[in-house]
């Protein structure tokens, strides 16, 4: 009896002694439509990549979702569900002020889907080379720790765990914007984004 009691002391112990997480709640403002709003990088901390391949899904002439947020290691799958064949393109990838190469996944058929592994942080404009109406953006953040706005500009990134960082809102056509914040519990940063 007396083992279960310390058992269930220390269980107590070293959850309450662990690291406490909190949420960043906030508007962006100034833009309308989608924007992301992620935790910029963390000195000293890695994260490792998570194993399931989002999708963009060529449907209906466009790429879906039109913004997709995944964190740097993540493998992305284009898949074409068009009766049409489609291509996949970003002719540069923006790290900060950085422009590096693009890349082309070529084209490909309905039901088929490509591969790509977005291993740095940046952001990489998707085209279709044979539909020039097509284009989307693929948002790759440095930490686990990002949102995506209603409709409203409002987000919640939840499980944040508590200290100091620099959270950047991103939207397309648009300077990104960086704030610091304090997370012990709820905290609270709003963003007016412009040119």
């Amino acid at each position: 009896m007396n083992r279960n009691v310390v058992r269930i002391i220390l269980v107590v112990l070293v959850t309450t002694l662990g690291v406490s997480a909190g949420t960043i709640n906030g508007k962006i403002s100034g833009v309308s439509g989608e924007s992301v709003v992620y935790v910029d990088t963390i000195q000293g901390k890695t994260f490792p990549p998570p194993g399931e391949h989002p999708v963009v899904n060529q449907k209906g002439l466009m790429f879906q979702p039109h913004i997709l947020v995944v964190q740097a290691g993540t493998t992305v799958d284009f898949l074409n569900s068009d009766k049409v064949a489609h291509n996949a393109f970003w002719p540069s990838f923006q790290q900060g002020a950085k422009r590096g190469p693009g890349k082309n996944l070529g084209t490909w058929p309905q039901g088929e889907k490509r591969s790509f592994k977005f291993d740095q942080p940046g952001v990489a404009p998707l085209l279709c080379n044979v539909h020039a109406e097509m284009s989307g953006y693929i948002v790759v953040v440095p930490t686990p720790y990002f949102a995506t706005t209603d409709s409203g500009g409002n987000y919640k990134i939840e499980n944040v765990p508590d200290g100091q960082y620099n959270v950047v809102g991103w939207h397309e056509g648009i300077k990104n914007q960086t704030k610091p914040v304090a997370v012990s519990g709820d905290a609270q940063v709003d963003m007016t984004l412009s040119k």
